[in-house]
């Protein structure tokens, strides 16, 4: 008999806990409520904001004067100076190779006050010393126009608008995502050039 209340108890509490799992993921749907409309205001707010720097795509006319959204936006980040590669005057060319870490996140939501990471070559607090750093080429236009205007040893974080990231047709992250990237310039090379297999 006790062992039938037990019962009787546990299936009396099963419809709550199905309502907060319903409720659980409705909220998680609200999160991204007029994603689009909430990117496009955090674009104009980074527009704005005259302490950031700014560099127009280099997929746009770079003689006349363009949209927010033709434009990254920069902060300098300090970069330490443990293990940091010596400042280069040159910048990467598009045709370059280089060697990045980075950590990408969406703009702030309600669960994640500081953006969402969606992806990153390095945890907890940048550091020269233990980021893994990959070697790529041919980002998106953000990232690209980004990185062509850094020197070895830069480390800054990114504010892209979505035009210049990865638009309307991306599953992960949502459409319509402005990106915030934290990027660290570790070296670059010309196409032909060669450097030692050091991150390998």
């Amino acid at each position: 008999m006790k062992c039938f209340k037990y019962i009787l108890f546990a299936l009396m509490l099963l419809p709550l806990a199905v309502t907060s799992c319903g409720e659980d993921s409705s909220g998680e749907e609200d999160e991204y409520a007029n994603w689009q409309e909430k990117n496009d205001a955090m674009t104009n707010k980074w527009a704005a904001n005259t302490s950031l720097r700014r560099y127009k795509s280099y997929t746009k006319d770079q003689n006349v004067e363009g949209k927010a959204a033709d434009y990254v936006y920069v902060e300098v980040l300090d970069p330490g100076e443990e293990g940091r590669p010596a400042v280069s005057e040159d910048t990467p060319l598009y045709t370059d190779s280089m060697w990045v870490a980075y950590r990408t996140r969406i703009i702030p939501t309600t669960s994640y006050p500081e953006g969402k990471v969606i992806d990153e070559t390095y945890s907890d607090e940048f550091s020269w010393k233990t980021a893994t750093f990959l070697e790529g080429e041919g980002w998106i236009a953000g990232f690209q126009t980004a990185v062509m205007n850094m020197h070895t040893g830069d480390f800054w974080r990114v504010y892209i608008p979505y035009q210049l990231a990865y638009g309307s047709n991306s599953s992960t992250p949502p459409p319509y995502s402005n990106l915030i990237i934290d990027i660290a310039l570790y070296d670059f090379w010309h196409p032909g050039d060669s450097r030692p297999n050091t991150f390998k």
